[in-house]
């Protein structure tokens, strides 16, 4: 058996000591373990306690309860001054989409924010800028509205542009407008509103999401707040051979004995921003729900408070890149300079394996 590494400290050990240095140690333990692990410690380590103390324990716990009842009262009161709020919001909303679409031509004001000032563009940077904008110079200067306005905020919005398709853009085109509505039910709608367009016959299509603020009585301590626990489309009344989630494809049998050859003509499902209305049917009960669903469900309901929280009130920023999507620029310069760091310290003579570090050091992915 390979002897222990210093300052290692199993879990009998724990149970093998009583003084403080090493009582001490075994409280840190936790650090060390990943969070499964870390749990079921935490919890042996709470039944080993005098007594006494587990049942002061109890108490607190049941504090923290009485807490969290209170707390699904302010997150309900939160969602009510939402539903409130929204309809004051609404007026303004409204007279965003009438700009956009061109229904009306606002008179001219003075900003009343004071514009930072623009950083130079030099090199091939700016060689590309000059290319990508010769379509927007080149647009005339009477016309209506903000042409493709949803569409740029989607393309500049790193979420919802993975789910554009290029085959999907034209009918996105014909976006006018997104509102939201809070229901009675707890639950909120998404309306995605159309001009009559060549794809479907729909002006509105909905996206309805059902939220809970009430405290699980099997996992009480879970709860954090609203939770998104289903969701509801709508049909698409597609024109015919219009679809945009499917794809025909053409594949060609042949024919065992005879070796005739024929060619068959199917539709198969497709990547297109419009199966976001067709979301999985699938069971209330986590349990029944096989890891795939999850895992479409959790994206979904994430986007769905995306479009609540963000676009919807904040459209225009996304439009002009006063907000910017740029996550994926921050990871990608902090892996950056993870990669000098360790290049330094490997000159030096000094790599960062050669360190001491617990194992939480590694971030879990």
């Amino acid at each position: 058996m390979d002897a222990p590494q210093e300052g290692h400290v199993d879990a009998e050990s724990c149970n093998e000591v009583d003084d403080d240095k090493s009582n001490s140690d075994c409280q840190s333990m936790p650090a060390y373990m990943n969070s499964v692990l870390r749990r079921q410690f935490l919890q042996e380590m709470v039944k080993s306690l005098p007594e006494s103390v587990q049942k002061r324990i109890i108490v607190l716990k049941n504090m923290q309860l009485d807490q969290l009842q209170i707390e699904a009262k302010f997150f309900e009161e939160v969602y009510n001054l939402e539903k409130k709020y929204q309809l004051s919001y609404q007026p303004l909303l409204d007279k965003r989409r009438e700009i956009i679409t061109g229904k009306l031509d606002p008179a001219e004001e003075k900003p009343k924010w004071k514009e930072p000032e623009a950083l130079p563009i030099e090199g091939d940077a700016s060689d590309a800028f000059r290319e990508s904008l010769k379509s927007i110079k080149a647009m005339p200067q009477d016309v209506a509205g903000i042409p493709d306005f949803w569409l740029t905020v989607f393309r500049n919005t790193g979420m919802l542009s993975e789910m554009v398709q290029t085959h999907d853009e034209p009918a996105i085109r014909h976006l006018t407008d997104i509102t939201i509505k809070y229901d009675d039910e707890h639950s909120y709608t998404l309306a995605f509103h159309f001009d009559k367009n060549e794809f479907f016959s729909n002006t509105v299509l909905t996206k309805q999401y059902f939220l809970k603020s009430t405290v699980d009585l099997e996992d009480p301590f879970a709860f954090e707040g609203p939770e998104i626990y289903k969701c509801k489309g709508c049909v698409i009344n597609w024109e015919k051979k219009m679809n945009l989630t499917v794809k025909t494809i053409r594949k060609k049998q042949k024919h065992k004995e005879r070796g005739a050859v024929r060619t068959i003509v199917k539709q198969v499902p497709t990547d297109s921003f419009f199966n976001f209305f067709n979301p999985p049917e699938v069971s209330e009960d986590k349990e029944d729900i096989d890891d795939e669903s999850q895992q479409i469900l959790a994206t979904d309901f994430e986007i769905g408070h995306f479009l609540r929280a963000r676009i919807i009130p904040k459209a225009v920023l996304y439009f002009t890149g006063d907000i910017v999507d740029d996550e994926d620029d921050e990871d990608e310069e902090e892996f950056e300079n993870e990669d000098d760091e360790y290049d330094d310290d490997e000159n030096e003579g000094q790599t960062k394996s050669s360190k001491k570090q617990s194992p939480n050091d590694c971030p879990n992915q």
